[in-house]
């Protein structure tokens, strides 16, 4: 399998190169070059398979040969060591949870996938790989988890100040040993463009060899597929149209989701739930696509205004407008509907939904209006206990909060202050 930029601008490469570059030189993100649609005989059969088989199915493609098949097996058996439960929080209505990882989150799946491959691809090498990432929240703490002490691997971590929740800071502050937390004075975009910066200074270059975790990365990105199936398999005795609504802030985990349904999973439409960071609902309203200045919400993972991934979902669609809100329906939310979402689900349902899963519900209950006929599957990313702080006070009291978490906030947070692209650059030639 081969990986181009979508800049167009920088010559085609290797999964390997892709994983561990990151970013194209001309700053575009990587995409396949083929995709090949499985075929029908895998869905007529997948409800034999071990969501292990499935996933495996499902990324092998695009790793190509490059992994070794029985390597590649092991990571993904590796990666999906923790459940991914539906809740049918109504009739009709599901919650996909996707928080049963290490760090109760969605993104342990491509944070333990990508490590994993970079782990291999770098075991027979002397030379340290930085991984240097900015978090809008959950990002970090499953970048932190997944690269924890890996051989030849140094992680540095891009966090806004003031903007990410206590459990949230405490998993990526607190682990130390190869894992680096930097405190920007500033929002999620301001992290986003210092890391977009550093994988394009020519003084770095030749000096230090950086690769991201964020989704930008394809090794990040492609395994959220798995869950998708997952779902899938587990849904499709119901006989009915899929949808699934994804709280979304950089795009990358509906837009893996769309990558699937590409290959073949059977899904109607997707719908994109967002806070008041809406550029990709507003859109699918108007055709103009305007990334702006991000807002913080209670929703703060979700606090993205330039969104990377949409230019895949773009691509996916040759950037057919019409065809993209043929496929995608997008709703966004006020902190102050969130909220009341999320008393309501637990005053009629008695399910707990943090932020971000409150968005996706909300977004899935707009869109099935006028599809009675269909099943709604909203993805639930982040256990709720990472969010007490903005949760009606009702329910937060509810919130079991495990050992592993309470031992986690007695932890001692250690992290580096910046403002500034210099000032990160100084500390990576420094730390080299």
């Amino acid at each position: 399998m081969k990986y181009f930029s979508l800049n167009r601008k920088a010559k085609e490469v290797s999964f390997k190169e892709a994983v561990v570059r990151g970013l194209a030189p001309d700053r575009g993100l990587y995409y396949p070059t083929s995709i090949t649609p499985l075929p029908a005989s895998f869905f007529n059969a997948i409800d034999q398979l071990t969501d292990s088989e499935i996933a495996f199915r499902a990324i092998e493609q695009f790793v190509g040969d490059e992994i070794p098949k029985e390597d590649l097996a092991q990571i993904v058996e590796e990666v999906l060591a923790f459940d991914f439960p539906l809740v049918e929080v109504e009739p009709n209505v599901f919650s996909l949870e996707l928080f049963h990882g290490p760090t109760l989150a969605f993104k342990d799946v491509g944070a333990r996938f990508m490590a994993r491959c970079l782990g291999y691809f770098n075991q027979d090498s002397n030379e340290k790989i930085t991984v240097l990432v900015a978090t809008s929240g959950d990002t970090g703490g499953a970048v932190a988890s997944g690269f924890y002490k890996v051989p030849g691997i140094e992680v540095v971590i891009l966090y806004p100040k003031g903007k990410v929740s206590d459990i949230q800071e405490k998993q990526l502050t607190t682990l130390g040993e190869n894992i680096t937390a930097i405190e920007v004075d500033g929002v999620f975009d301001d992290c986003q463009t210092m890391v977009k910066t550093a994988f394009l200074d020519e003084d770095l270059k030749g000096k230090i060899k950086l690769t991201s975790a964020n989704s930008i990365n394809v090794a990040r990105w492609l395994p959220q597929m798995f869950y998708y199936f997952i779902a899938y398999k587990n849904l499709k005795a119901r006989n009915k149209k899929l949808v699934f609504s994804v709280p979304s802030g950089n795009f990358g985990n509906i837009c893996a989701g769309m990558m699937a349904q590409k290959i073949g999973l059977p899904v109607a439409h997707f719908v994109t739930g967002t806070n008041v960071n809406d550029v990709v609902p507003q859109f699918l309203k108007t055709g103009k696509y305007e990334p702006k200045n991000s807002v913080a919400t209670i929703s703060n993972a979700m606090d993205v205004g330039a969104p990377s991934n949409f230019v895949r979902i773009q691509e996916l669609f040759n950037s057919d407008y019409h065809a993209i809100k043929k496929a995608l329906s997008g709703y966004s939310f006020s902190d102050q509907q969130t909220s009341q979402a999320i008393q309501q689900l637990f005053k009629e349902t008695r399910y707990i939904a943090d932020p971000h899963g409150a968005i996706g519900y909300l977004a899935i209950k707009d869109y099935l209006i006028n599809q009675p006929d269909s099943l709604g599957v909203f993805l639930e990313t982040a256990h709720p206990a990472k969010f007490l702080n903005v949760l009606p006070a009702e329910v937060a009291e509810k919130v079991k909060i495990s050992d592993q978490i309470q031992q986690l906030l007695t932890k001692e947070k250690s992290s580096i202050a910046m403002s500034s692209y210099e000032e990160l650059k100084a500390y990576l030639m420094n730390s080299n």
